[in-house]
């Protein structure tokens, strides 16, 4: 590797580690917030999603600190430097992501079975700031890993984007048992589930990418093509 590449690969990921920083203040405060009024306003759909950015939170520090060592120069014992740790970086948030996922799908059947009570109305004020903070936060890091070419940006901010997704099915679920009345109190817990089904998927496809880029997989053909 040059010299000019090598400062440039450190530049971009030092940048890289500069927004995990700010992500994971932001995501601390909100999974705090949906935990307190999750367990206070009675809706599960809000803990589910509260356990969701507490996992964005331990996604971001993975994140964060497999960037602070991919930006660690070449030495003798890898020459080629230490970006690879970027990569596992998104591959052990991926893993997560699809843990966290069937977690929340084994709780929400559980609460679905048990006597249900309709969640407090304010519980959908909290959501819906949680969603314009968590959609303007998945934007910001995704514009930032596409201008780095960082795929363990881009896969925290599917993360990001998978809590918005989960937190707009808890909004439903939620206005569902609030609205409805007697007899739809468990559209709380089925929209915990459905948002568990997103999490999966968005894990799966993050998996997918970093493990092809670990592999050092060819690139799509239309870059072949290109080049």
């Amino acid at each position: 590797m040059s010299p000019d590449r090598g400062r440039h690969l450190r530049t971009r990921l030092q940048s890289g580690v500069k927004l995990m920083l700010v992500s994971i203040v932001i995501n601390s405060l909100l999974a705090a917030v949906k935990l307190v009024v999750g367990v206070v306003g009675n809706s599960y759909a809000l803990i589910a999603d509260g356990i969701e950015s507490t996992l964005d939170v331990f996604s971001s520090a993975i994140v964060w600190g497999g960037l602070r060592y991919a930006a660690q120069p070449p030495d003798k014992k890898h020459p080629f430097g230490h970006g690879k740790a970027e990569s596992l970086a998104g591959l052990v948030v991926s893993i997560v992501l699809i843990a966290a996922a069937v977690g929340i799908a084994v709780e929400s059947i559980r609460e679905i079975l048990r006597p249900q009570h309709a969640p407090a109305s304010y519980t959908l004020i909290v959501l819906a700031a949680v969603i314009i903070t968590k959609e303007i936060l998945a934007r910001v890091v995704l514009n930032k890993g596409e201008a780095l070419n960082s795929i363990a940006l881009k896969a925290d901010a599917w993360h990001h984007r998978a809590d918005v997704f989960t937190s707009l099915a808890a909004f439903a679920g939620i206005s569902i048992a609030v609205f409805a009345g007697p007899g739809y109190e468990s559209a709380d817990n089925w929209a915990a589930l459905a948002a568990s089904g997103i999490i999966t998927f968005n894990g799966y496809r993050m998996f997918r990418e970093v493990l092809h880029e670990i592999m050092d997989g060819a690139p799509p053909s239309d870059m072949e093509e290109q080049v």
